[in-house]
């Protein structure tokens, strides 16, 4: 399984940018992606989550009413649309993968829970 973030870059504030996760190796579309993020000196810290079927997503709190998870499973792609971006939001941004059964509800939200990891794309937001 391989998973390939792509479509960071530098935004200003308030600007907008979509990042991507291009996943490869599942056999089949039933797994869950996860977004997370990590700025400078900062742990890693849950942003989104989608589904596989797509029927489910959730926000961090910071980032409700500004970022859209989506999903393509013909094109094996997950979207973060991330509109109104801040100043808090520049980290990298990495999407995980979970294929297999969680004895918890909110199991998305730790990053210890997801099995593949992408490589990460910096998202840098300036003033």
């Amino acid at each position: 399984v391989q998973l390939q973030a792509s479509g960071g870059g530098l935004v200003q504030a308030g600007g907008s940018l979509r990042v991507s996760c291009a996943v490869s190796g599942f056999t089949s579309d039933y797994y869950t992606i996860g977004w997370f993020r990590q700025a400078p000196g900062k742990e890693r810290e849950f942003v989104s989550f989608i589904r596989g079927d797509g029927s489910r997503t959730y926000y961090e709190d910071s980032v409700k009413r500004r970022f859209i998870i989506s999903r393509n499973n013909a094109e094996n792609t997950v979207y973060l649309q991330m509109n109104s971006l801040k100043r808090g939001d520049t980290a990298v941004y990495y999407c995980a993968a979970s294929g297999r059964l969680h004895s918890f509800s909110t199991w998305y939200q730790k990053p210890e829970e997801f099995e593949y990891w992408g490589q990460g794309t910096l998202v840098t937001v300036s003033s």
